[in-house]
């Protein structure tokens, strides 16, 4: 069994799976939801301890929580930060199966 640091489980929250990061996908790009004061370097330490990778570059964005109405209470969603892990050839993440 590999020594994998509980704290790398805290940094990568969950893959984000939808039809922009599928097409990714095929150019060796993961997209992950990841915690919102994660770094860049602690994305990449967590990605190559987990899945046993080599990582070539890390781009993160925060999609901004939008504002809605339901049912008459004006509520908003809460700021989702995203990685999108770039991976050296030969490398593959399949996010269909779990950890």
């Amino acid at each position: 069994m590999k020594n994998i640091d509980p704290r790398h489980y805290d940094v990568i929250v969950a893959p984000v799976v939808t039809e922009k990061a599928t097409v990714a996908s095929e150019f060796n790009k993961v997209v992950f939801k990841v915690d919102g004061k994660a770094t860049k370097p602690q994305i990449k330490e967590a990605v190559e301890k987990l899945f046993d990778v080599k990582v070539k570059s890390v781009n993160t964005l925060v999609r901004k929580g939008k504002t809605k109405i339901f049912r008459g209470n004006l509520g908003s969603q809460s700021n989702v930060k995203r990685a999108i892990v770039t991976l050296e050839e030969g490398h593959r993440i399949d996010v269909t199966t779990g950890l």
